[in-house]
């Protein structure tokens, strides 16, 4: 058999020959897009339905739950989201390939603030009454129509993103069937008597007219600048008049003060200001506040005069103007006098606290306990829904009230009740949806009774598992311990209604859990959706005489439905109940770090209220990602890349393993940088890449020489029984990698397992490929053909457990490996994606702890000594005669003695030496330093007479103390943490070079004088090197039958060629420095060198390098350069390897008119398939001409190459 022509275009013959059986693999691009290849697998998933394909062949596994948070479609998504997207894939994608069924559906947030906001910017919406008058049946359409605004866009990203979803199957909080549950979930905790109706303090968004949960004005803090005023209050029959100082930062909330409050334990002093004569109180120890000492220093006379002091208690019940007549009526129910509470702190202020019960949480309780306000009345609160003052404070009704600021102060002036004007920067909550200023009042609002389960609650956090650790039993614990009742209800309009229809006198309240409840009460049948324009004109009969109920005007907060997510995108109880009840809770959640105060706390929360029980098991805590300069990223800065033009750049891949290799994944922040994700291409996917390019073009090469016998079939077994050392060793830290990846997904910490892996592929390709290429590569019959099949079949089990292992993680270049090296697998073990494979199980006869051991042992030798070589700017080729291992224990000594061929090879030695410390005294010294820390606690102020000690220790001393871990001096006894033994070389200098590792426990020396013939070594090397990057800048590939043929040009020569070539200034363009214009003589010498050592260099390159002189004329040159090897010129050809008939054998066989028909057909072959033909029949090719059979024999009939 003969391969069949290369060329396009046959020679129109009477020839003809049997097609071979092609290779294995196929030949992998030398450039490879990373995102192009991406686009082609995403196609291929599209094409073989991937997912569903995986959910159904998992049909039946055991149930793994996941819950997907829901996200707002009404903007894009962002780092945040692609972050948190990619760790839940991740992990689901793990489980399912750990032999779990895992659906995955996404859910999609549609309800709350960030659509009716939306909407509002949109109609121009400025407050409640625009709503009405537009009816909230049209303004519900509104916010339904722009819900899935970016759905499209979401739905790309993700899938681009390579994130397994269900994306038909997704569940919409707006859903009939999602409200449904909403509402048997409120009922069943109305039902416990965890619901009740109260009038608090809360965060309150005047923008968007509603209340917001303590988390959620905790999400948005920013540094703001308010006024900061010392307001006087005329104390009532003083008789100097004097004012009690109040010290406040939001002028707007004097019109409705009631009361002032003082610490009944603090000292007051009464002084007159020496500038308006006025007599004031305030706190002494803040006098300060008012009276700075700076101020002072500049003053020539004193700016008060001290007139007495007063404690708390006797200010307490004293009665005081307030500073202005609104409420002045108010006075009957006690109001305007002092109160004392221990609230009142001494480190800012006046130490006197205005009282505004209405916009103030210890106002309003110190108030009310005062008897000035009850639940039902007294609250005095003089602005409406946003944030206007109301025809109450009729000077500023219509005002917004931090507009009102100034002109209330200027009144104050005016008045003489300005005492002091400043301004204080500090942080203060802002509405996370509209970012403006959030105010505190009381209002009325239905309440989940948190702290009634505020125990179950702690109890229920122990059961959970959150990576990291430190959210779980810190940030999120300290939330819960401190937990306060949950307003869930929200005066606006698209949102889930609360299910409660009420009596005109509030007294009957019926609690609705499902439609058909709610259609029985009612008497109503034509009940389909539950959204406000429906059901808010249904009303119930009273059962207790009380007329007609009606439903109560407030909607959910859209937290309190993304709680009930679990039940409601399941329609439970309503349907699937056996299916939930059976995987609740879930198995994994994940979500950023400032859901800990959200979406965590709602599941945590709802879950403990319905079952008692914590809605989820595991949970990874992603951090935030911030832009590079480490600011949050903001569209209007444009201070960060758009993602998808970095998914375009650098691949889906390059951009999750940047993010997930990171301190993010610790619920730290990750400043982004775009350098940071090309990284990931350099330095994990390149060297990932081309170890599997390399394993390919290895096997295809091995079948193209050999033929049949090199044709590449996996095989275990032949690896784990190589008689090398490095199969060993590579197939054994494959399968430890594989336990590691195992036990520490199984603990959810992606932290850990991402860079262990990382570090394998370094292993792999940095150590297992380099040290072994030439028997992968089987240069010049380097190695056994069974040498060089365990060797590929140790790199192929590697190579495909890594894409098993990385499939997760990268699912794009895991496919595409998998499924290139797929094809030498028997028909029933190949799989059509790797996603449908199983993460392999550690194999136990696989592993070797010994050779792991042993390779870890060479490894820091080999970086150490080449350290050294770079250190004495000699390079590789030139080999040394000696390097020598120093430490303290026998088998690492041992296991670098048996492996040494290595580390010969690696640094090009000629011989390893090892010694231990105690037998080489006249090559090292050690020296003792004592722990600074321990022995410093341990011995106090006499450290430094033990610390002289401790470094007095001998040589001997400390081999002894590195063998028994302890030693005694003076009485006291140390170990191996009180004293560090550090080596230190003491040879000589100008021969030897020592470097120690970073402990200096481990000390390699290097005789660096290499001989003569060495030096001649380090020649050959150069000039396989010079042939080597000609053939890469030539394009050629490993497997290409090429030729080298070499001239050693003389000076004048050389001058021409280099001028022509525009080489003449800088002839070392392969990397040597630029020599001195060489002589006759040098070119001789070298010449000299070259003739000699030609075999090595042969062995080198892989190919047959021989004197121009033995060109064939029929030889095709590929190409033809020069290039200098220290400082003399050298002529390379690459000439293509041709087969050469003998038109006289051949005209003798069968007539001259066959012999050139033989010439033609042989000129159309490529030589390395002919080659690898000619490798399986022995030599010999069988033609057929007109009918008859004509064999050809290389050698005699032909010549395939200039060595024969």
């Amino acid at each position: 058999a003969c391969p069949s022509p290369s060329r396009s275009s046959r020679p129109g013959s009477r020839l003809r020959l049997d097609m071979a059986q092609p290779v294995v693999f196929a030949d992998p691009p030398g450039k490879f897009s990373f995102p192009g290849q991406e686009n082609k697998t995403q196609a291929y998933w599209d094409e073989i339905d991937a997912f569903k394909e995986s959910l159904r062949r998992s049909e039946g596994r055991k149930l793994w739950t996941f819950y997907d948070g829901p996200p707002f479609a009404t903007g894009l998504p962002h780092y945040g989201h692609i972050l948190a997207g990619t760790i839940k894939d991740i992990v689901c994608r793990y489980a399912h390939q750990t032999g779990h069924h895992v659906e995955r559906r996404a859910g999609w947030d549609c309800h709350g603030l960030p659509v009716e906001f939306e909407i509002d910017q949109k109609l121009g919406i400025k407050s409640r009454e625009d709503v009405l008058a537009m009816g909230i049946g049209a303004y519900n359409d509104e916010c339904r129509a722009i819900v899935m605004r970016y759905s499209s866009e979401w739905v790309s990203t993700v899938t681009r993103m390579g994130r397994w979803i269900d994306f038909d199957n997704d569940y919409k909080t707006m859903n009939v069937e999602f409200m449904e549950s909403v509402w048997w979930v409120f009922k069943t905790i109305f039902d416990k008597g965890l619901v009740y109706k109260g009038f608090k303090v809360m965060p309150y968004s005047t923008t968007c007219s509603t209340p917001l949960s303590n988390f959620e004005a905790s999400q948005n803090y920013k540094d703001v600048s308010d006024p900061a005023v010392i307001i006087g209050f005329p104390l009532v029959g003083d008789p100097e008049g004097a004012m009690l100082c109040a010290w406040t930062t939001t002028p707007w909330t004097l019109p409705s003060n009631l009361a002032l409050c003082v610490h009944p334990d603090f000292e007051y002093a009464r002084v007159k200001d020496a500038t308006t004569g006025k007599v004031l109180i305030m706190l002494k120890s803040r006098l300060t506040a008012l009276y700075p000492a700076g101020k002072q220093k500049k003053s020539k006379t004193p700016l008060y005069t001290l007139l007495g002091s007063v404690s708390g208690e006797e200010l307490k019940g004293r009665e005081y103007e307030p500073c202005f007549p609104y409420f002045k009526d108010h006075r009957e129910r006690g109001c305007f006098h002092v109160l004392a509470d221990k609230f009142v702190r001494d480190d800012s202020g006046t130490g006197i606290v205005h009282m505004a019960p209405a916009f103030g949480e210890e106002d309003n309780r110190i108030c009310r306990e005062a008897g000035l306000i009850n639940k039902a009345e007294g609250i005095v609160c003089p602005i409406d829904a946003n944030g206007r003052f109301t025809d109450e404070c009729p000077d500023y009704a219509g005002m917004y009230i931090k507009d009102a600021d100034d002109r209330i102060m200027e009144n104050l002036k005016a008045a003489g009740r300005l005492i002091d004007k400043d301004s204080i920067t500090h942080s203060y909550p802002f509405c996370w949806r509209s970012e403006t200023p959030l105010i505190y009042r009381t209002i009325p609002s239905w309440f989940v009774n948190v702290e009634a389960v505020k125990e179950k609650l702690l109890v229920n956090n122990e059961q959970t598992r959150w990576v990291p650790e430190f959210v779980q039993t810190k940030r999120f614990h300290n939330w819960l311990r401190d937990a306060r009742d949950w307003a869930i209800s929200r005066n606006r309009f698209w949102g889930t209604p609360l299910p409660l229809w009420v009596s005109d006198d509030g007294e009957e309240v019926v609690c609705v859990g499902s439609i058909e409840e709610l259609k029985a009460l009612s008497g109503r049948q034509d009940i389909t959706d539950l959204h406000r324009q429906y059901i808010d004109e249904v009303t119930i009969p009273s059962k207790e005489g009380k007329g007609t109920l009606r439903r109560v005007d407030e909607v959910f907060d859209c937290w309190f439905e993304s709680g009930a997510m679990p039940y409601a995108q399941v329609h439970y109880p309503f349907e699937n109940k056996e299916k939930f009840e059976s995987s609740f809770p879930a198995d994994f959640i994940a979500e950023g770090l400032d859901q800990t105060r959200g979406w965590f706390y709602t599941l945590m929360v709802l879950s403990t209220c319905l079952f008692d029980k914590p809605a989820f098991k595991n949970l990874i805590v992603n951090g935030l990602v911030l832009a590079e300069t480490g600011v949050k990223m903001s569209k209007r800065l444009k201070n960060y890349p758009d993602p998808m033009d970095v998914i375009n750049e650098y691949g889906a891949d390059a951009l999750r393993l940047y993010l997930i290799n990171s301190p993010v994944v610790c619920a730290e922040t990750l400043k982004f940088k775009e350098a940071g994700v090309k990284g990931i291409i350099r330095d994990v996917f390149l060297p990932w890449y081309n170890s599997f390019r390399f394993f390919v073009q290895s096997a295809n090469r091995l079948e193209r020489d050999v033929g049949a016998e090199g044709r590449f079939k996996p095989d275990l077994n032949l690896a784990m029984s190589s008689p090398n050392a490095m199969d060993r060793w590579i197939v054994a830290a494959a399968h430890s990698l594989i336990s590691f990846v195992r036990a520490e997904m199984e603990a959810y910490r992606l932290y850990t397992t991402v860079p262990r892996i990382i570090e394998f592929i370094e292993q792999l390709t940095n150590w297992y490929i380099k040290l072994n290429r030439s028997r992968l590569q089987r240069k010049e019959n380097d190695s056994s053909v069974e040498d060089c099949m365990r060797a590929l079949c140790s790199l192929y089990e590697v190579l495909i457990l890594v894409c098993k292992l990385m499939a997760p993680f990268t699912p794009f270049l895991a496919e595409y490996i998998y499924l290139q090296l797929a094809e030498a697998l028997p028909e029933g073990e190949r799989e059509g994606s790797v996603h449908f494979c199983m993460v392999p199980e550690a194999l136990v006869e696989a592993r070797d702890e010994a050779i792991e051991r042993a390779v870890a042992a060479i490894q820091p030798v080999i970086e150490l000594g080449r350290e050294i070589r770079q250190r004495r700017k000699i390079p590789l080729k030139v080999p040394l005669p000696e390097l020598t291992v120093l430490h303290k224990d026998a088998q690492l000594l041992a296991d670098v003695k048996g492996l040494e061929r290595y580390v010969l090879t690696e640094l090009n030695m000629r011989e390893v030496r090892v010694r231990r410390f105690a037998d080489a005294a006249d090559m090292v010294q050690l020296r003792a330093m004592p722990n600074h820390n321990l022995l410093g606690k341990r011995f106090g102020k006499d450290y430094g007479k033990w610390q002289a000690k401790v470094r007095e220790l001998s040589h001997a001393q400390l081999c002894d103390f590195l063998e028994t871990k302890t030693l005694t001096i003076d009485g006291e006894v140390f170990d191996a943490e009180d004293v560090l033994v550090q080596s230190e070389f003491i040879g000589a200098g100008e021969v030897y070079e020592s470097a120690a590792s970073s402990m200096k426990d481990l000390l390699v020396v290097v005789n660096c004088l290499p001989d003569q013939e060495m030096l001649d070594e380090g020649t050959t090397r150069a000039v396989s090197n010079r042939v080597q990057k000609l053939r890469k800048e030539s394009g050629l590939q490993v497997q290409d039958s090429i030729e080298v043929f070499y001239r050693v040009l003389v000076p004048a020569e050389a001058t021409q060629r280099l001028l022509a070539a525009g080489q003449h200034k800088s002839a070392a363009d392969a990397g040597d420095e630029a020599a001195e214009a060489s002589t006759e003589e040098d070119a001789k010498a070298l010449e000299a060198v070259i003739d000699k050592m030609s075999a090595m260099v042969a062995k080198l390159i892989g190919k047959p390098f021989l004197p121009a002189r033995r060109r064939l004329l029929g030889a095709v040159v590929l190409v033809e350069a020069v290039r200098d090897v220290d400082g003399v010129v050298i002529e390379l050809v690459l000439a293509r390897e041709t087969a050469v008939v003998d038109a006289e054998a051949i005209a003798a066989k069968c007539g001259a008119e066959v012999a050139g028909l033989v010439q033609q057909f042989f000129d159309a072959y490529d030589p390395t398939e002919l080659k690898r033909a000619l490798g399986a029949s022995g030599g010999k090719v069988v033609f057929r001409l007109d009918g008859k059979q004509l064999e050809l024999e290389c050698g005699k009939d032909f010549t395939l190459s200039s060595l024969l």
